[in-house]
């Protein structure tokens, strides 16, 4: 029986695109790094440092932020020094030039972008990766061109592993029709091959798609990985995809299954997200409880 793999990094949302703000302060945030360092997390990913006019630094190369109060981006970076974490930095989504096919200027905001970050961030030890943050369940969007232009760039500025983390193109994907197993295959098979050497890591999400089809799926993304040379890992919603409200903690017996499911392929799990949906000090009582279930299964006295 294959081993059920812990949770062993997590994404971290700090620009609340569709999770509410928990309002924490650098305090609040040391003692969520503390915590990894004493559960087994050793990498976190901020899922993008900039979305439409929020940015989680005062970047001099984005025009028309919001105000930035606070170098959250420093505050990340100091704590995973301090705790001795890996960082993955996420990069900017405009939310609108490659939504409106427009792939070459979400390439030309991002460019400077990441020298920015280089320039102000390159230093620090936890600096681990980077994170291309536009998702895609499908050959769509010219994700093959944002790919392979923001990878090779953020490999140029600073060598460094590149993850992404795409989502099945299943049913419970709002928004666009199902695919088949197969139909999503195909499409991947395409999209590892002409984007070879622009990305190291996939970290397929595992919530758009039914239950009883993920073992399935998570198997077919693994052969892909090993016929691209591509590192498979998983990334685990923490949240519930299932109730009319979004998004509340997932039920620890989906987590379980989906756990399972993913330790026959993936090398590594990491989430979305701990901070709000597993973390004992979330917004979300039932987090509280769902980390209290973790911890028995895994026989974690923390």
């Amino acid at each position: 029986m294959t081993p059920t793999l812990r949770i062993t990094g997590t994404f971290l949302d700090e620009i609340t695109h569709d999770i509410p703000s928990q309002n924490w302060g650098p305090e609040e945030w040391r003692r969520e790094f503390e915590l990894y360092s004493r559960i087994g997390i050793d990498t976190v990913i901020l899922i993008r440092a900039g979305y439409q006019n929020k940015c989680v630094f005062a970047a001099r190369s984005v025009p028309d932020l919001l105000p930035v109060y606070e170098d959250l981006a420093e505050v990340f970076f100091s704590l995973a020094d301090e705790f001795g974490l890996k960082l993955f930095f996420g990069l900017f989504d405009s939310g609108w030039h490659w939504m409106r096919r427009t792939w070459w200027k979400e390439v030309e905001l991002n460019k400077p972008f990441v020298d920015e970050v280089v320039a102000r961030y390159g230093h620090h030890p936890s600096f681990a990766g980077w994170y291309l943050c536009h998702e895609t369940g499908k050959n769509d969007a010219h994700i093959i061109e944002l790919f392979n232009h923001l990878g090779r760039h953020c490999k140029a500025a600073k060598d460094l592993p590149v993850l992404i983390s795409p989502y099945p193109q299943g049913a419970k994907q709002p928004g666009a029709a199902a695919f088949t197993l197969e139909e999503s295959f195909d499409h991947w098979d395409r999209i590892f091959a002409e984007t070879r050497g622009a990305f190291d890591v996939c970290a397929f999400q595992d919530g758009q798609v039914h239950y009883q089809e993920l073992p399935a799926f998570v198997q077919g993304i693994g052969d892909l990985g090993r016929k691209h040379g591509i590192t498979i890992w998983s990334n685990l919603e923490t949240f519930d995809r299932d109730m009319p409200i979004k998004f509340p903690p997932a039920d620890w017996r989906y987590l379980r299954f989906k756990m399972e499911a993913a330790s026959r392929v993936a090398e590594k799990i990491v989430t979305f997200e701990f901070p709000h949906f597993v973390s004992p000090h979330s917004c979300y009582p039932a987090a509280h409880n769902l980390f209290r279930r973790y911890c028995e299964h895994f026989g974690l006295n923390v």
